[in-house]
């Protein structure tokens, strides 16, 4: 059902069962699918594709062009996935050519006033919470959780599982698994809590704490730490994914505390 006070230009694609409210707008280069529900005040701007299952509440701007000088107007988009909740007053940003397109992924939750910049990715079952601030060509990773009023420095990298504290400024990559806060970021342990609610068992969390007790707790030298890690910790998926992270970092990874035991 779409409202008779929205204006959704005849071009777009609307999906079966989708609600549109009152006063939305909705552009013409736009496809939503099936069983999603937009509600009052909504812009939906040209480029932005949004799946099936997805809720948006009233204010979020949609697929806006991006904050960015270098940006021409080139064609690019704003892709989302299914089952995703972009809640109140959010704006998601269209890419640029550097990388064509913004994503945020399935069963993600944005929370209010969150701001995803241009380029950025963020992973499946991701969650952002409220006044989240990130900058562009940020990726996150699945099932990542930020606190409130986080921001996020352009290019940052944040693994999978990690989870960082409210009101954190995240300047250097953030590695799987992990719990990060302070001021500058800095380690403060092993995301168990999280790890074991999305079915990791004791056995396999304690494998993943073991590297980062000696990559953040034992050694201040990464390059050390690495070759340890590499040379005593068994082999398995979680330490393959550390690894390649950090080996892939291109800004550098948090710091470590030896206050964590």
């Amino acid at each position: 059902m779409i409202s008779n006070l929205s204006s959704v230009h005849p071009k777009a694609q609307i999906g079966k069962h989708t609600e549109i409210g009152p006063f939305v707008t909705i552009e013409e280069d736009v496809i939503i699918g099936d069983h999603c529900t937009i509600r009052s005040n909504a812009v939906i701007m040209n480029g932005t594709r949004i799946g099936d299952h997805c809720e948006i509440y009233p204010g979020a701007i949609l697929g806006a062009d991006p904050q960015d000088l270098k940006y021409k107007g080139e064609y690019t988009l704003l892709q989302i996935g299914h089952h995703t909740t972009i809640r109140e007053y959010c704006t998601v940003n269209k890419g640029t050519k550097h990388r064509g397109a913004t994503s945020v992924g399935s069963h993600v939750l944005l929370m209010a006033y969150v701001h995803v910049a241009h380029d950025c990715v963020v992973g499946n079952h991701a969650i952002l919470s409220n006044c989240v601030n990130l900058a562009g060509h940020v990726e996150i990773a699945d099932h990542a959780i930020l606190g409130g009023l986080v921001a996020v420095h352009q290019f940052v990298k944040i693994g999978q599982y990690s989870f960082i504290g409210g009101g954190s400024l995240v300047r250097k990559d953030v590695p799987p698994y992990i719990k990060a806060s302070k001021d500058p970021l800095s380690y403060i342990g092993v995301n168990s809590i999280g790890l074991e609610r999305q079915g990791f068992n004791r056995e396999r969390i304690q494998d993943i704490q073991d590297i980062y007790k000696i990559l953040f707790v034992k050694h201040s030298n990464n390059t050390v730490a690495m070759e340890e890690i590499l040379h005593s910790i068994g082999e398995s998926n979680d330490k393959s994914k550390i690894i390649d992270f950090i080996k892939a970092s291109e800004r550098g990874i948090i710091r470590g505390s030896k206050r964590v035991s």
